[in-house]
C-alpha cells in the first residue's frame, strides 16, 4: 500500500478503481458462464463473496479520490472505467461479440467526462 501512496492521486484513484471494477465485473456476469447450471441463490452467494473484494478497492479508490475530485467526476471515471473492463470481458470472457455500439458507447462517455472536467 506504501508504493500505492507515492503515486498521484488520480493514478491512485484509477487503479483502485480498475482493480474494483474486475471484481465487481466478475460478481455481476461471472455466474453466467461458471454456475449456468447451478440455482440462482449459489451464484448469489458466489457473487456477494466476490463483491466483497470490489468494495475493498473501491471504498478506498473513491475516498482517495473524493481528496482531489468532486463526486459527479468520481462517478463518471467510474463509468469509463467500468466500460473499458467490461468490453474485453464480454468480448474474451463470455465469448460475446465485439460490436460498434461499443465504440458508440465510449465517443458518448468522452463527451461526458468533457462535460463533466471542464469546469475543473
Amino acid at each position: 500500500m506504501q508504493a500505492l501512496q507515492s503515486l498521484p492521486v488520480l493514478l491512485q484513484t484509477v487503479l483502485l478503481l480498475i482493480a474494483s471494477n474486475v471484481f465487481m465485473t466478475f460478481a455481476w456476469y461471472g455466474h453466467l458462464k461458471n454456475l449456468a447450471a447451478s440455482p440462482w441463490y449459489v451464484a448469489a452467494l458466489v457473487s456477494w463473496g466476490i463483491a466483497l473484494f470490489e468494495y475493498l478497492l473501491q471504498v478506498p479508490g473513491n475516498r482517495i479520490g473524493y481528496t482531489h475530485f468532486n463526486v459527479g467526476q468520481l462517478k463518471i471515471l467510474q463509468e469509463v472505467i467500468t466500460l473499458s473492463v467490461f468490453v474485453p470481458f464480454a468480448v474474451f470472457y463470455l465469448d460475446q461479440p465485439l460490436k460498434w455500439d461499443y465504440l458508440w458507447a465510449g465517443l458518448c462517455m468522452v463527451g461526458a467526462v468533457y462535460f463533466i472536467f471542464r469546469g475543473a
